[in-house]
């Protein structure tokens, strides 16, 4: 005979919930919210900052108990911080509309010493292509700064691959963020391409000098680094592909600035791109820093 499902556990009760605002930007996130939100119930805020979604994203928010603004898109930076001021609670728990915190993890928010403003945390992230793990290579060890006081840390306004700059290295708490981030493998290319001129904004504004004699080299390093080195092949097709879009990542950018193609940010008509990918960055876990970098995610060039 088959036993009867167990229960849902209730909800927290307000009193009982953690005085951690949990922030997250949207746009037609609503696939993967009911979970993203249901992770983070014991936070006393959800705070939802949508940019125009014409799915559900909305209504499952509003749904969900959680609270709902509207900010026109100002890029993934800018517009997390804009989350981060909106939000009830100094302690901001930022995710995004595509991560889900395990069961572990939302335990280990309970035990975060929240007494310390000037303390971070972190998170293992562990990153899906539709429902396969990748296990190996660049994306093996991601680690997130997600957890911080914003009177002491918040987001830099870049454009795109955001970085919490914090003023002390962050704790790594157990558990991780599971992020389904795409939907195939056809998704990570086309990620790599879409943030192409975003990146190259970002050059062209630092004036970074690019060589082109060095471009075959850089993006050969990339795929032997990715798919040799961290071990992607490992991950059969998959790790091949995450190993190509590094590729691009590295050389892409570089080549729209030689070519003195038009790029985001830079007075002429930005390439398209996806609004909010819901996808962040990963913090260097060095005593020298804890802004969380863009080198070592799954977008990173």
């Amino acid at each position: 005979m088959t036993a009867a499902p167990e229960p849902a556990p209730d909800p927290p009760r307000a009193s009982a919930r953690l005085p951690i605002s949990a922030v997250l930007i949207t746009r037609d996130a609503a696939r993967r919210l009911p979970e993203v939100l249901a992770a983070v119930a014991s936070c006393a805020e959800r705070l939802v900052l949508d940019s125009g979604s014409s799915d559900a994203t909305v209504a499952i928010a509003r749904a969900a108990g959680a609270r709902v603004e509207h900010q026109d898109f100002l890029g993934y930076g800018p517009q997390k911080c804009r989350a981060v001021e909106l939000a009830a609670h100094d302690w901001i728990l930022s995710i995004d509309a595509d991560e889900v915190l395990d069961e572990q993890a939302r335990r280990a928010l309970g035990t975060a010493d929240l007494s310390d403003p000037a303390a971070c945390y972190a998170f293992r992230r562990r990153t899906f292509i539709g429902d396969r793990e990748i296990r190996h290579g660049p994306w093996s060890d991601d680690r997130v700064l997600r957890l911080f006081n914003r009177r002491t840390a918040t987001f830099k306004p870049l454009p795109v691959h955001e970085e919490v700059a914090a003023s002390r290295p962050p704790v790594l708490l157990p558990g991780s963020i599971l992020h389904y981030s795409y939907a195939g493998v056809g998704d990570v290319l086309g990620r790599s391409l879409r943030y192409a001129p975003l990146k190259a904004a970002i050059m062209r504004r630092k004036g970074q000098r690019i060589n082109p004699l060095t471009m075959p080299l850089r993006g050969l390093t990339a795929f032997v680094k990715s798919y040799v080195l961290r071990g992607g092949w490992r991950d059969g097709p998959a790790g091949f592909v995450v190993a190509l879009s590094r590729v691009i990542d590295s050389t892409l950018p570089r080549a729209m600035i030689l070519l003195d193609e038009p790029v985001a940010g830079d007075g002429r008509p930005p390439a398209d791109h996806v609004a909010d990918r819901s996808a962040s960055s990963s913090p260097a876990m060095s005593a020298g820093s804890a802004a969380a970098s863009a080198s070592r995610s799954p977008e990173a060039g």
